[in-house]
């Protein structure tokens, strides 16, 4: 197996696999948060929780819905997006990165 199939055999696909050298398009990520951003009942660390996540996609392209119960994201509040936000937008949260994920693994 040469490096390139292994590395994306390691990455669960070409596709994350060059997303994660690549990371994603800061455009796209924002896109991808959209739902989030337009909300106009969040407060500052709500925002500031979402512009880190942005930030995350767009230097590893992609992210595991356990990070966001991690430092930095648990910096914000110790429950991470649990103590942020409601579960519908939890769910919505999740949703998101899974969206983003599969985007990587179709290319």
């Amino acid at each position: 197996m040469d490096q390139i199939q292994m590395a994306a055999s390691e990455s669960e696909g070409l596709g994350l696999f060059v997303r994660s050298l690549a990371g994603l398009d800061r455009e796209a990520a924002t896109r991808a948060m959209t739902g989030f951003l337009a909300d106009k009942s969040l407060g500052p660390n709500q925002i500031d929780f979402i512009k880190l996540v942005v930030d995350y996609l767009t230097e590893h392209g992609v992210m595991s819905p356990a990070l966001l119960y991690e430092t930095p994201f648990i910096d914000f509040h110790h429950a991470g997006p649990n103590g942020l936000f409601t579960q519908a937008k939890v769910d919505e949260l999740m949703a998101v990165l899974e969206f983003v994920r599969t985007t990587a693994t179709a290319a």
